[in-house]
């Protein structure tokens, strides 16, 4: 799978379609992030051991962002959103899994390359 610019400033994700390669464009503020890998077992702050199995009610979740639409103003490819996977839909693509939501469902955007902007939508 590989990413291209379409001109607009957003990036459209180009899949393999049956025998031809057809790109996926977001819509509006959609944002297509891809569904981390699962963290198995891992240790509390004070060193309890939580097994891979245990389920943790309300968790947000870490993503690095796969395409936008062109409407999403703060989130590009490449970022690190946190969000709420309960909270979006989860899509299939050449095998890959992905989420995609809107912008607004965003808690956070990791990345270098915002300067000082609230993120508030008016």
């Amino acid at each position: 799978m590989s990413t291209m610019d379409d001109g607009a400033g957003s990036r459209s994700r180009e899949v393999t379609l049956g025998d031809a390669k057809q790109p996926i464009t977001m819509l509006n503020d959609r944002v297509l992030v891809a569904v981390p890998p699962s963290e198995g077992e891992r240790r509390s702050r004070a060193g309890i051991l939580i097994p891979a199995t245990a389920q943790v009610a309300k968790r947000l979740s870490w993503a690095r962002v796969a395409a936008v639409g062109p409407s999403a103003r703060t989130v590009k490819p490449g970022d690190s959103v946190l969000f709420n996977p309960e909270e979006c839909f989860e899509v299939e693509v050449q095998g890959e899994e992905y989420f995609i939501m809107r912008e607004r469902d965003v808690h956070a955007v990791a990345t270098e390359r915002l300067g000082g902007g609230t993120g508030l939508y008016l």
